[in-house]
Order: C-alpha cells, then structure tokens, then sequence
C-alpha cells in the first residue's frame, strides 16, 4: 500500500533528460526545438484555493490506484493511467496548446501526458465528449494523410490493439486507459505548429507529417476543457520522440494560477533566460520493459530532511528486473508518493 505525502506548492522548472529515447523513426523530422504553451487543468474554472488543492491530492491517488490497475498481470490496457475525481472527471495536471493543420492551423488543448505515447484529438466524430472549441476539421486540412497499414509507425510504433482497415488501407487503433477509458480512430499525419523558442511575438515553427491519432470515438472520464492526449513517453508514437528530441523541459505554475507557461522541446539557445538559479538534471534508468514501459524511471538513490538520511539504501527506490520497483517521474501526479514505511521515516524526520 502507498501513502500520499504532499509538499509545498511552488513555481518551479522541471529539466528532463532522456538517455534513452527510441530510434528516430522514418516519418520524424530533424531535431528541432519547439515551444508551447502549458494551462493548468483546473485554470479558469473557479475552483477556490481549497478546492484545488482538495481535487490535487484526489487526481494523484486516482492515478496511483490506476497504475496499480495498469501493472497487475493479464491487464489489457495502455499504459498510461487516468484518474476520476467525483462527478468532474479530470486525470492531468497540465494541458499543452498547440495546433494542426494547413493552411490555417486549428487549436487543440491535448493533456500532457509522460505516461503514454499516443498523439490524439477528437476529430471526424461519432461519439466524442463536449469540448469548448470546434473538433478538428480534418477536410480543412490541406496537408493531413491517412497513415497505411505499411507505415512503421503502425507496424511497430507500440500501439495496443492496434490494426489494419485491410480494404481502405488505413492504420487504425483502439487505445484503453487504467480506468477504461478509450480512444478508437485512425492514425493520420498533418502539420504541427508550435512557437519558436525565442517567442517574438507572433512568430511560429512548424513540423510536418508528425502521427497522431484522429479520434472518432471516445469514451470515459476526458475533461471538457481538453480535446485530446499529447503522449510524452519513452515509445516511438510520443511527442518528443517524433520530433527526435532528446530533451525537453518546463516550467509550471502554481495551482492558483491562471497563466500560461512554456514547454520547450528540445534545449533552446536561451535556456538560462527561461530559470532562475543553476539548472539541476538528472539521468533516466534504462527501461526494461515492464507493464509502465512509457515512463520515465529516475536513479533516486535516498532522502534527506536537513542533515537526516532516511534509513533506506539505493535499492529501496530502484527498478528491479523483473519490472517491479522503481521511481518515477509523472506528469499526471502532483504530490510525492511513498511506501508506507518510508512515509513514516519521513514523517518523523520532520515532526523531530
């Protein structure tokens, strides 16, 4: 059993190096670095303090229980994890603004997301949720492709229950979450327009024939002020992957604020004008396959409160070989989660 533990909430920079992305694919594009825009879930929505903080600490352990869920043997899901928060049902901390399409891109607010892969929007629909801007008009679009079955990105791009339309030739999929949600649609390919890293006002960078999925027919606890998933994990379908970067970065705000605050994949000329302070990082463990394959594990080697080290070694908080154990980083998780035991080191290293 593990305890939510929660600490101080601050604006804060979070630098991510990933040692060991996956190979380029054929359809990705040079290394770029891009910019978006980054909304808490909650921003606008009229939340007081308390209330925030109350369905924070409500998503995180709903999204440890799916984790749970993800990991046990003979589960048939992706894995990525969503959490249900009473009747308003929200899984992310942060929502990624970007948008798609030729010649005149269209929006879209996608959940970051490190704990999946999959590129998704709600688009051509046949039962999707209520979302506060039009669905993507794929025929408006002069440079969206549907993806064929031979494309290696739906041959070996990792998609679950992934499959063929054999008479149109189309790469469909049908990809299930921890708590059932589902995304089904085809895999389609179109432009990405994203800011440039420097961020002179109106100025843009766009990436062409990024995978994404066109989502048809969505079902389950997706938020109304989202259309989609943005996956930021370690598989060839993310994000980051497709766009070959090896890095990427962000800044957050805190949970009252109602701001944007920028996303940077990729290292940007200017880093050090985006922080304050010295730019801390830290290597990612090589994954070795276990159910949660997308995440991303870190090399925690201990605790200390001021000058106490928690009575736990290394290898309390490493990954194990057969898949078990481990320390992760998640975007879906706002508050530190410990096992029982080292929650309540912890706890008394503090109250002495």
């Amino acid at each position: 059993m593990k305890v939510l533990s929660v600490s101080q909430l601050f604006p804060c920079v979070l630098f991510l190096t990933i040692l060991f992305a996956w190979p380029a694919t054929e359809s990705a594009t040079s290394p770029v670095t891009m910019r978006a825009d980054l909304t808490h879930a909650d921003s606008g929505r009229g939340f007081t303090r308390r209330e925030l903080l109350s369905r924070m600490a409500a998503r995180s352990k709903a999204r440890v229980a799916s984790l749970h869920s993800s990991a046990s043997p003979g589960a048939v899901t992706a894995p990525v994890a969503r959490g249900t928060v009473g009747r308003d049902d929200i899984s992310s901390e942060y929502l990624i603004h970007v948008s798609i399409g030729t010649p005149r891109p269209q929006r879209v607010a996608l959940e970051l997301d490190t704990g999946s892969d999959l590129i998704w929007t709600q688009c051509a629909c046949v039962d999707c949720f209520d979302q506060p801007f039009p669905v993507l008009n794929t025929s408006a679009s002069r440079t969206l492709r549907d993806v064929s079955c031979s494309d290696p990105l739906c041959t070996r791009g990792g998609l679950p229950l992934s499959r063929c339309a054999v008479k149109d030739n189309f790469c469909s999929y049908a990809y299930y979450y921890g708590d059932g949600s589902v995304t089904m649609g085809k895999i389609v390919e179109d432009t990405f327009t994203f800011k440039a890293p420097h961020n002179k006002c109106g100025t843009v960078a766009t990436v062409s024939n990024l995978h994404f999925g066109c989502g048809m027919d969505n079902k389950g606890t997706f938020i109304s002020n989202e259309s989609g998933i943005a996956g930021f994990g370690r598989g060839p379908m993310s994000l980051p992957s497709q766009l070959k970067v090896h890095r990427f970065f962000h800044c957050l705000t805190t949970i009252v604020e109602s701001g944007t605050s920028p996303v940077f994949l990729g290292t940007p000329d200017n880093l050090e004008a985006h922080v304050t302070g010295p730019i801390q990082s830290t290597p990612f463990v090589p994954n070795i396959g276990s159910a949660l394959s997308s995440f991303y594990y870190l090399s925690l080697k201990g605790i200390t409160v001021g000058k106490t080290r928690l009575p736990f070694d290394a290898s309390a908080f490493a990954l194990k070989r057969d898949g078990s154990g481990g320390t992760i980083i998640d975007s879906g998780t706002s508050i530190t989660i410990l096992q029982r035991a080292m929650f309540r080191s912890l706890r008394q290293a503090f109250v002495s």
